[in-house]
């Protein structure tokens, strides 16, 4: 059985981490705000600039005219995994969930016989892929803190990722990354970021309507489609800031919660401790006197 001493030094351990805990929990709830009204207020734009790409894009043949970004490389032997995480942990499952769906995906190719590759945002990813795919990272980046993260940080990596595909570098580019529902839920999510993905009846985007470009699609797309690598790198951001700090309330709510209960089950041992110790005093005082 533990010492009264060992009780209360843990007693006192405890309640500081509880402090703690609790202090984080009132940070993530403060900044949660701030990241939740970025992340929805990019998502519409990213959203809608991705239909308006898909629908153009819908209505030019994939030609040697063709922008790069939409015709691709006519081929889909190589695969490139954007994930983004966060440079911090104590945030729950947050890293782990998008990082996990980056895993099943990449094997999933590549019992297809594919080859996957990993360009890392986040140095939480790049630690949790590179106990499996150390040697298949071709890039990372430390993006620090997500909420801070501006259109000309990401628009850089977007520039890296656009010069690394025209290069020859891979095939197609995958963006993986936690989408923001609520404090409570947030969905990892995959998207295709490159060559851009046409999807089915993208052309009722500007349906009932006949609609001119000036200039052509082809001059349009080679202007939007650059600007749609950075702007779903943008909204990744922002969604996986709003993420982090709604799953990272989460967890220091829970570990405050669990602390209270340790320091509950603690003091009951002490006094339980203590209890006994004056008992047993009692005890031997009383048997001293009778022996007297």
């Amino acid at each position: 059985m533990a010492s009264l001493k060992a009780l209360k030094i843990r007693i006192n351990s405890v309640k500081s981490t509880q402090k703690i805990t609790k202090a984080m929990k009132m940070v993530a709830a403060a900044k949660l705000r701030r990241a939740q009204d970025a992340a929805e207020a990019a998502r519409p734009y990213a959203e809608r600039l991705e239909a308006v790409v898909s629908s153009i894009a819908s209505k030019v043949e994939k030609g040697p005219q063709a922008p790069k970004l939409l015709a691709g490389t006519g081929k889909d032997d190589v695969h490139l995994f954007v994930v983004c995480t966060s440079d911090k942990g104590l945030a729950g499952a947050f890293n782990t969930n998008i990082v996990r769906l980056a895993r099943r995906r990449a094997d999933e190719l590549r019992a297809a016989g594919k080859t996957v590759k990993f360009y890392t945002i986040g140095k939480k990813g790049r630690d949790q892929l590179g106990r499996t795919f150390k040697g298949d990272i071709v890039h990372s980046v430390e993006p620090g803190d997500l909420g801070k993260l501006g259109f000309a940080d990401v628009q850089d990596w977007a520039n890296d990722l656009t010069a690394r595909f025209d290069a020859g570098e891979f095939d197609v580019a995958h963006l993986f990354f936690s989408k923001f529902v609520s404090v409570l839920t947030q969905e990892p999510t995959e998207i295709q970021l490159m060559p851009v993905a046409v999807a089915e009846g993208a052309e009722t985007v500007t349906a009932g309507a006949s609609v001119d470009y000036e200039p052509d699609e082809e001059e349009i797309l080679a202007d939007l489609l650059p600007r749609n690598v950075s702007v779903q790198l943008l909204r990744a951001s922002r969604e996986n800031a709003a993420s982090e700090q709604g799953s990272k309330m989460t967890a220091m709510d829970n570990a405050t919660r669990n602390a209270g209960d340790m320091i509950n089950k603690l003091t009951i041992q002490y006094n339980r401790t203590r209890q006994a110790a004056i008992t047993t005093e009692l005890v031997e005082i009383i048997s001293g006197a009778e022996a007297l």
